[in-house]
């Protein structure tokens, strides 16, 4: 059986999301975003433009993820290894923290920490993974919809569903507790809606390449001109403590938009066969593997000290940050990815082994049925 080949242009866009994750927390790990009532310094300012374009990074990933899962037939088998990647960093990262004696686990606070590393996906250890799994759980339920709704059913609950997520929270200066930010499920399943409606019809969310990341940058832009705006009206008038950082929320409007351009704009892209393919189809699939390392409990409240034990403090210049920046999240990338092509020869050794066992046989027989109850 051939395995079909990975589209390059979106395993690029993988690898580019993760980078913008790892960018995203540098800055909150550095204070170099605007903080509500603060006066802003200018590499405050500096840090809130480079996270106004990379703050699409999670909208983009599940749009991949619906674009391709759409189509794609439910195993029972992949629900398991996204289990079995998160178990594999919440246990053994906490064991080597245990073992070196560096573990950051307070006597009143040992229960509620056991619990969120016994149980990482109900306690959301991870709250991206936490929803991520859940969606490919559900998957199979929103794909019959997709197949069997007409297009305007499905564009109707699409409309439906940005209205209560997205439209209303972002034209209403208003906390609502229905609101997550873009953090949950709920979201989550809209934007995989949105992908699998754009693959069914092939959808073009624009006419080029080039106005798609005009799209991109653009909402980008205006996210960053609204964070200021707001920002310097709160502080100096006190208004505006909540709203004044809706503009990076998953579900504001703006990031919507961006990502919806920046994932048009690699939809158009043509990449050719080569060393770039070859390596963004090589580096993409550790970027799940890279998310859980980074945000681990014991790790991640402690990566950007560790980075400036090696590149020093954050300097005090645009341009000195910025390279700082650059040589933080390259040496972290690098070593997650290092850790986790570990993590995948573990795996590929195990399943060598249990390949042959009952269990395992019991399971692509699962992944077989599931198949031929979809057809």
């Amino acid at each position: 059986m051939t395995t079909r080949k990975r589209e390059a242009n979106f395993e690029i866009l993988r690898v580019i999301a993760i980078l913008m994750v790892l960018t995203l927390h540098y800055l909150s790990h550095t204070d170099l975003l605007l903080k509500t009532g603060e006066k802003a310094t200018s590499l405050q300012f500096a840090g809130q433009l480079i996270e106004s374009f990379c703050i699409v990074a999670v909208n983009v990933w599940v749009l991949i993820s619906g674009y391709f899962l759409s189509k794609s037939d439910f195993k029972l088998s992949r629900i398991l290894q996204l289990v079995a990647e998160v178990y594999f960093y919440t246990l053994l990262v906490t064991l080597v923290m245990q073992v070196v004696n560096t573990a950051n686990v307070a006597e009143t606070d040992r229960i509620f920490k056991t619990t969120q590393f016994f149980f990482p996906i109900s306690s959301e250890h991870y709250s991206f993974a936490t929803a991520y799994i859940l969606l490919y759980v559900i998957a199979p339920l929103l794909n019959k919809g997709v197949l069997h709704l007409t297009r305007k059913q499905l564009k109707a609950s699409i409309i439906g569903l940005l209205i209560w997520f997205c439209f209303i929270k972002s034209f209403i200066p208003v906390n609502f507790p229905t609101d997550m930010m873009g953090y949950n499920l709920d979201w989550y399943i809209c934007l995989y809606l949105i992908a699998a409606y754009i693959r069914k019809y092939n959808v073009r969310i624009v006419n080029s390449g080039k106005t798609s990341i005009l799209l991109y940058v653009g909402a980008s832009f205006l996210s960053f001109l609204m964070a200021v705006v707001l920002h310097e009206i709160n502080y100096k008038t006190g208004r505006f403590i909540y709203y004044s950082g809706v503009t990076f929320h998953y579900n504001f409007i703006l990031c919507l938009v961006g990502a919806l351009g920046l994932f048009s704009t690699f939809r158009y892209l043509k990449v050719k066969e080569g060393i770039v393919a070859k390596a963004a189809r090589i580096l993409a699939p550790f970027s799940f593997g890279i998310y859980l390392l980074h945000e681990h409990l014991e790790i991640r409240d402690r990566w950007v000290e560790w980075m400036k034990g090696i590149f020093g403090n954050v300097p005090a210049t645009i341009p000195g940050m910025i390279g700082h920046l650059i040589l933080c999240i390259l040496t972290l990338f690098v070593s997650c990815v290092f850790v986790d092509w570990i993590r995948s020869v573990i795996f590929g050794f195990v399943e060598r082994v249990c390949s042959g066992s009952k269990i395992w046989k019991k399971l692509m027989d699962i992944d077989k049925e599931l198949k031929a109850d979809e057809k």
